[in-house]
């Protein structure tokens, strides 16, 4: 009898406790401003998201967490204590723009606190949604793990930078296949989920520092999932090259950092039609605010860059190549087009010594004469050799008054790297010298903290063609909707040397383009970089002056931005604002297609269009366009033609 009542004692108290569970789990739900993206949050037995997108779901219950050394995992075991809930629609004005002067910052958010330690904010945009940890714990601490998720409800078709490993300078081509043939293939990041019915779900993250950065992996039972992962902090290394610093060894802890404060926002931008992932730019809306006292000095410009073309000028009386009077003539063209750099790339110092100038290079003179000439310096150097002499060679810089730095081959985005990149862009801030990063990962916030970081390669750009490497006008027509929506992209366009698929072959030191001229032209309106090289050599430049008087006139950072057309792969066509005057561009994959301008942008009243096109026969030879002037009003619509791999760009004035 006894025991009988005891066992009766037991079970009620497992059936209250089952339903005292019952009664604490709770459903969390958030909203966008105009209703279109609804996130639910739930607490049953472990944090985990859904999203529905214009009413219907396209992320399914996916879950979050964070485990830290000494503490209980947070997230796997929720106990929410407080819902706080607000709504923001302000105006940011970025010190350096990009695609708009100033952007509307209009989002709802809810912040889950959870107890004293720590609390889950996610926060709701019309075109996009995000989420991030925030710790307040009184010391510094190990993160071993962060748990990220996306469940999708269907056996999505994808665009992914598939990856080999953690080492990567994220130049990769957009795999396009279905989540179930994944398999655990890790990515790098942005990644584009096609939702179906015309909208789409880029992937990346936001406010990124002092933290490793995210990748994504597969699963290899073929489900419609992807993980998070993340480099562990590197413990051991090899040194290679001038260039090369190798992680042979790592921590079972992701990063060891403070245990007050944010962590990276994990975002997601959803997109009814794929123009309009043109118009986000909702990582510079997550990420810290200016970390500088002075960013007024930061001047955005382009760039004559002589590394794609060699240095193979043509016409003069001295030797080409990296010498003193190269780069002064590369100083007479750029002041000559109203260009605002140029770059010495590698070859001006001795691999491994940044301190020590090549033999005919005087860089100090060509800095001054620079100056005379109203055009600015940016230094190519290795990451690696900066690092090793970091305060003496900044100091080096600045006191020869050079404009910038090209900082390369970090390849990696691990905290200690991810940290590095900050102290980059900190000291560099502090002597007025702009940053170009190359060999980097994607974009992920740090130019709003600091807006001398100008620009990011971590894109397969232009520089692939003197190799033959995979970059056709296919590949050019993805990067508008997924690598550039994150951020700047320093693709390098402005080949002068162009040609049809089946007439390209690899040149290294004279390189051709695959696509048309007009292809490589409308680059300068499509492609969103602040600092905008023009890559081949002042010699071609000159040859082909009535283009390149052309593409000079156009400004690196924009006022307005409007998408006009597009679609991921096939077709990209924008118009942008400067200082009362349109800019346009328009560019196709390798099928050639017809596409309506519609004009209904412009102010009202007539506008002198000048337009340069792809020629009846570029679709044979590649370099084949035609210049047209003409009027156009804001009812006016355009039929424009481009060729297989073709163009289109314009001026309205």
């Amino acid at each position: 009898m006894l025991r009988k009542t005891f066992l009766s004692i037991c079970l009620l108290a497992l059936v209250c406790v089952s339903s005292l569970s019952v009664g604490w789990a709770k459903d969390y739900k958030l909203s966008s401003p105009d209703g279109k993206i609804n996130i639910t949050v739930s607490d049953n037995g472990g944090f985990r998201y859904a999203v529905d997108f214009n009413g219907r779901q396209v992320l399914k219950p996916s879950a979050f967490a964070m485990e830290m050394d000494g503490y209980s995992p947070f997230g796997t075991s929720p106990r929410v204590s407080r819902v706080k809930r607000r709504s923001v629609n302000e105006t940011l004005k970025p010190t350096v723009a990009r695609k708009f002067a100033s952007l509307k910052d209009q989002y709802n958010e809810m912040t889950l606190v959870c107890g004293r330690r720590y609390s889950v904010t996610f926060r709701a945009y019309d075109e996009g949604l995000a989420y991030r940890f925030e710790t307040r714990l009184g010391k510094n601490v190990k993160v071993n793990e962060e748990t990220v998720e996306y469940n999708f409800p269907e056996d999505y078709k994808l665009f992914l930078p598939k990856e080999t490993s953690f080492y990567s300078h994220q130049e990769r081509i957009y795999v396009q296949q279905k989540l179930s043939q994944v398999g655990d293939t890790l990515s790098s990041l942005p990644a584009m989920v096609d939702l179906g019915q015309g909208a789409k779900m880029l992937i990346s993250e936001a406010d990124l520092y002092d933290y490793p950065g995210l990748w994504l992996k597969g699963t290899a039972d073929g489900s419609a999932k992807f993980d998070g992962v993340f480099p562990k902090l590197p413990s051991e290394y090899k040194d290679g090259s001038d260039r090369d610093r190798y992680v042979t060894k790592r921590e079972d802890f992701m990063a060891e950092t403070s245990g007050r404060r944010t962590f990276p926002w994990r975002m997601m931008i959803l997109s009814e039609e794929d123009k309009d992932l043109m118009a986000s730019d909702l990582v510079f809306k997550l990420s810290r605010p200016l970390a500088v006292e002075d960013a007024e000095w930061v001047k955005p410009g382009k760039v004559a860059w002589d590394w794609y073309n060699a240095n193979n000028i043509k016409g003069v009386d001295f030797r080409a190549g990296i010498n003193t009077e190269t780069y002064k003539y590369y100083i007479d063209f750029a002041a000559d087009y109203g260009l605002e750099y140029i770059i010495l790339d590698e070859g001006w110092y001795v691999l491994g010594d940044l301190l020590t100038q090549t033999r005919h290079m005087d860089v100090p003179a060509i800095i001054d004469y620079g100056k005379k000439k109203g055009v600015g310096v940016i230094l190519w150097m290795s990451w690696k050799t900066l690092d090793e002499q970091f305060d003496q060679a900044m100091e080096q810089a600045s006191k020869w008054g050079a404009a910038g730095l090209k900082v390369d081959f970090m390849q990696r985005d691990d905290q200690p790297m991810v940290n590095y990149y900050e102290k980059v862009a900190k000291e560099a801030a502090k002597r007025h010298l702009l940053v170009d990063f190359h060999g980097s990962y994607k974009p992920s916030g740090l130019r709003r903290a600091y807006p001398n970081v100008v620009s990011y390669e971590g894109v397969r750009g232009l520089e692939q063609h003197k190799w033959g490497g995979y970059c056709n006008p296919d590949h050019d027509v993805q990067l508008p909707f997924i690598r550039n929506v994150v951020g700047p992209m320093d693709y390098t366009p402005g080949a002068m040397d162009n040609a049809q698929p089946g007439n390209y072959r690899g040149r290294f030191s004279r390189p051709m383009s695959r696509g048309t001229r007009c292809h490589q032209m409308a680059m300068y309106a499509v492609f969103e970089s602040p600092l905008q090289m023009l890559a081949d050599s002042p010699s071609n430049y000159i040859r082909e002056a009535e283009c390149t008087e052309f593409i000079a006139q156009f400004p690196t950072v924009w006022e307005e931005t409007v998408p006009l057309a597009g679609k991921v792969g096939e077709y990209v066509a924008v118009a942008r604002k400067s200082e009362g005057k349109w800019y346009m561009g328009a560019m196709t994959g390798l099928d050639d297609r017809e596409l309506e301008i519609d004009f209904s942008f412009l102010p009202a009243g007539e506008h002198k269009i000048e337009i340069f096109q792809d020629g009846v026969n570029a679709d044979r030879h590649a370099e084949d366009y035609k210049r047209v002037v003409k009027t156009v009003n804001n009812r006016t619509k355009m039929k424009i033609k481009m060729a297989p791999g073709g163009g289109w760009a314009a001026i309205v004035k």
